[in-house]
């Protein structure tokens, strides 16, 4: 293998013949009696020119001959770091300062690393959770809510539907010919849309039994949905719950709410003009109240008041005063006027009890409440039946006899030959300025396919406050806020055309509280369908979100989330146990 005369040789030269070296078996194993002298090498000696270069440059084996100073008395400068006894007898070694500059900054470095990610593995995660878990807190479940209560655009689910026709963009005022523009619509053109709780950004379908009202059906998801571009509320006879029919009811509480304007729809009404039963409505109320949720509708609905007296009391008395209130009014129910609780979010709410607020400039609350506008409840009647329309909004505290003033300022009707006032004027748990239109008869499911324009336009307050309603396209008729001005006779003060964020509801269901049932000739499945639905507001005024900065609901509704998502609780005093807040016109704060 090596060559004579290779460097590899040249260090056997020098070392005595007598050491030995290991060798390997033929197996390649060292074996401990495989021992040889140099003698026995097989490979040559080296050179004697190779040994005189060793002999050159090789070192003596005394340490002391290589002019290093061996003495242990010699100090130098790393000895400390081979010298552990010498650690405890320096205290101002850098080693031993642990709360140095420079180790608290490393210290700070791992803490916030380990912080970080403490964070991102628990801490992003619990959040997440807490902040999206409730399924009832509608909305949360796709693309979250902003401060206004609405719901960022994504892709076509934006405030505008992309659907929507350009010329449809704006609309003139049925009130002053001023120009309003879109600030919601949705086109209905996806079909096979879903409406279970957080499927949708805007609209929710129900999932309960509509007890307040005597429904015979049960609110089921399944029954809403869209096709053939519009959304369609399917009310069949089915055994569901106890019950025996299944219908639909979808809103866009505490998702999308708008203050004034004008809300319109394009309806085709279910079955036939003139069999009776069915109750097809859409309709408004404020995002205080979830309609179907009767502990955050107790002392809510469907007050709209904004002063402190009598108004604001249970029965509408105090110590069985004012006396108008007491005879003139239900007859059903002992004349009494009325059996609301009074207005649980009153102008005379104490200082320091729970009220979303906000405050007037002499330190009293606003009053809060969850009114009630009905673009439109359809109905039969007349002679020969036929179909109709009540277009009506709900008040309290009452008038005398709930005899609202209508007079023809205040009541304008475009067409008496085919609008009148309603008959029913109220009871004892609301008051109703309604008037009932005949509609063309066409647009009903089992009579023609085509749809019918219904809307009502408002500005919410007092003084020029208004609420004009459509029918077939057509103003029909016109409330203005002096039909219900203030009622010496009962002691109460004016109540405002309702300011709070109203949300819109679209539902298809049936009870003999809203009249005869014509069970012999309706049929079934029966659907109620919208091609569209559009809300405009004045360019100068435009007012939308659940949570608005002048009528707050947001907190509030979080703190008490239980009523207003717990179908089951009936009213806040007796299932939810919550009390009133005290009120100081009742009592002494």
């Amino acid at each position: 293998m090596s060559s004579q005369g290779s460097p590899r040789m040249g260090q056997f030269s020098t070392v005595e013949s007598s050491l030995t070296l290991l060798r390997a078996n033929s197996f390649g194993i060292l074996r401990r009696d495989s021992w040889q002298t140099l003698e026995d090498s097989p490979y040559p000696r080296a050179s004697s020119r190779l040994s005189t270069l060793t002999d050159k440059y090789s070192l003596s084996p005394d340490p002391r001959s290589w002019g290093s100073d061996l003495s242990p008395d010699l100090v130098e400068n790393d000895d400390a770091l081979h010298n552990p006894d010498t650690e405890s007898q320096r205290p101002e070694d850098p080693k031993q300062l642990l709360l140095n500059k420079r180790s608290l900054i490393n210290l700070g470095c791992l803490l916030t690393l380990f912080f970080m990610i403490l964070f991102l593995f628990i801490g992003y995660p619990v959040i997440m959770y807490s902040t999206h878990a409730n399924p009832h807190l509608s909305g949360y479940n796709l693309g979250g809510i902003n401060s206004s209560g609405q719901i960022p655009s994504m892709g076509n689910f934006g405030l505008i539907d992309l659907d929507t026709p350009q010329d449809a963009y704006h609309k003139n005022s049925r009130r002053d010919g001023s120009q309003m523009v879109l600030v919601f619509s949705d086109e209905f053109n996806r079909d096979g849309r879903s409406f279970y709780p957080g499927d949708d950004p805007y609209w929710e379908a129900s999932d309960l039994h509509y007890w307040a009202t005597n429904n015979m059906e049960w609110y089921d998801p399944a029954a809403v949905t869209t096709s053939n571009g519009s959304l369609v509320i399917t009310f069949s006879e089915k055994e569901t719950h106890n019950l025996h029919y299944e219908g639909g009811l979808v809103s866009t509480w505490n998702k999308f709410c708008f203050t004034g304007g004008y809300f319109e729809a394009a309806v085709q009404l279910p079955g036939l003009n003139n069999v009776a039963g069915m109750w097809p409505a859409i309709w408004t109320m404020g995002n205080l109240g979830r309609a179907g949720y009767g502990a955050s509708l107790e002392g809510m609905w469907p007050y709209t008041y904004d002063a402190c007296d009598v108004g604001t009391a249970p029965n509408q008395t105090r110590n069985g005063l004012p006396y108008a209130a007491t005879v003139d009014g239900d007859h059903a129910y002992n004349w009494a006027l009325s059996y609301l609780p009074g207005q649980k979010l009153s102008r005379c709410t104490c200082d320091g009890e729970d009220h979303p607020g906000p405050k007037h400039p002499d330190g009293t609350f606003v009053g809060r409440s969850a009114p009630e506008i009905d673009m439109f409840e359809a109905q039969m009647g007349g002679e020969p039946l036929r179909g109709q329309v009540s277009q009506s909004a709900q008040f309290a505290p009452f008038d005398r006899s709930y005899h609202w003033n209508n007079s023809t300022e205040n009541m304008v009707v475009v067409d008496p030959t085919i609008s009148k006032l309603n008959n029913f004027v109220g009871n004892v748990v609301q008051q109703a300025t309604s008037v009932v239109t005949d509609n063309q008869q066409q647009c009903y499911g089992l009579v023609e396919d085509c749809y019918s324009v219904y809307g009502f336009e408002y500005k919410p307050g007092f003084d020029d406050a208004y609420i004009t309603w459509i029918s077939e396209g057509q103003v029909s008729w016109t409330l203005n806020a002096g039909g219900v001005g203030p009622d010496p006779t009962v002691e109460i003060s004016a109540r405002p055309i309702p300011q709070e964020p109203m949300y819109m509801i679209i539902n298809l269901g049936m009870s003999k509280n809203f009249g005869e049932v014509d069970f012999a000739h309706l049929v079934f499945p029966t659907y109620l369908k919208v091609d569209y639905v559009r809300v405009y507001q004045p360019a100068e005024a435009v007012n939308i979100g659940c949570d608005p900065d002048g009528f707050p609901t947001a907190s509030y509704i979080e703190r008490y989330i239980e009523a207003y998502s717990n179908a089951n609780l009936t009213s806040w005093r007796g299932d939810y146990g919550k009390a009133f807040p005290k009120n100081s016109f009742m009592e002494t704060c």
